[in-house]
């Protein structure tokens, strides 16, 4: 929900991009990703970018197979990939943006202990349109406490 179809990159362009920020040093990468599994199965991914590293980024979520939505799994993947990016980035703020009629990530991340900071209207991405999201912030320290 929320991408703008004519603004997808060719496969070849997409993996061309991929492929060179695996190549890059964490400092200097403009996404970083990982994939969710459940039984040995890609079932999702979570990735960042804008990526201010040892400061902040912004998060997506995306469970690819309506399967596995509504089921827990949401809730549970975000909270095994929020590791990797405080402590791989660095990241003091981790932000997402997701689309505001979109119910199921604005729970998710209700749930993982983000905090709604507001509504608003723009383009979030280098794919989407223009739209209403709502913009969640979880802090470092705040992560660190839901973790312990």
């Amino acid at each position: 929900m929320g991408v703008d179809l004519e603004k997808m990159p060719s496969r070849g362009d997409l993996v061309s991009m991929l492929s060179g920020q695996l190549d890059c040093p964490l400092e200097d990468r403009k996404s970083y990703c990982t994939i969710w599994e459940v039984d040995g199965e890609p079932v999702g991914h979570c990735n960042v970018n804008k990526i201010v590293f040892g400061d902040r980024a912004f998060m997506h979520l995306h469970l690819w197979s309506s399967r596995w939505r509504h089921s827990g799994y949401g809730v549970r993947l975000v909270r095994m990939s929020l590791p990797f990016f405080f402590g791989t980035l660095e990241l003091g703020d981790l932000f997402s943006e997701p689309y505001a009629n979109n119910p199921a990530p604005n729970r998710v991340l209700e749930k993982v202990g983000f905090e709604f900071v507001r509504a608003y209207r723009t383009v979030p991405g280098t794919i989407t349109f223009e739209q209403d999201v709502n913009l969640w912030h979880l802090s470092q320290a705040k992560f660190s406490h839901l973790m312990s």
